[in-house]
């Protein structure tokens, strides 16, 4: 398995160990980094939170067996108050039916006595073939903006 790319950006600690372990596809050493408690909270899909290390187990589990190449990269990390570890990340693999996988988005680590003890997840799949900016705006506001209109701006008084 390869070094991953930007794990110098993380900062020391259970965070980077997990990333470094997710990259050498090493279960335990991945495990090991989250507490026995541990919350995940996916605001996006609340229905995919969960609580406990052996959800992690059985996720890393799946996600080394169906992307046998499952490759992490980080974009960039900020340490915040109170234990946060914020990292943007991605990973890109091929799955065992040969679909590409692509995944970006941002993680708000919690770590608490040298544990990671809750995230706040927002990774999504990469779409390619989603819209515009403007097909994007539409979904949102329904038939508000008609293809082609412009926005009002505001501007300076």
């Amino acid at each position: 398995m390869a070094t991953v790319e930007g794990l110098e950006r993380l900062p020391e600690g259970p965070v980077r160990r997990m990333f470094a372990a997710s990259g050498r596809h090493d279960l335990d050493a991945l495990v090991a980094e989250f507490a026995d408690d541990y919350v995940n909270i996916t605001p996006v899909h609340p229905e995919r939170n969960f609580t406990g290390s052996a959800q992690v187990r059985a996720n890393w589990t799946s996600i080394f067996a169906g992307v046998p190449d499952f490759t992490p990269v980080i974009v960039d990390a900020a340490e915040g108050r109170h234990g946060t570890v914020w990292v943007e990340w991605g990973s890109r693999g091929t799955r065992r039916d040969a679909t590409p996988v692509e995944l970006a988005g941002v993680a708000i680590f919690t770590v608490r006595q040298e544990r990671i003890a809750s995230v706040h997840f927002y990774l999504e799949p990469v779409e390619r073939s989603s819209g515009d900016i403007d097909d994007a705006v539409r979904a949102t506001a329904g038939a508000g903006l008609e293809p082609g209109a412009v926005l009002p701006t505001s501007q300076a008084s």
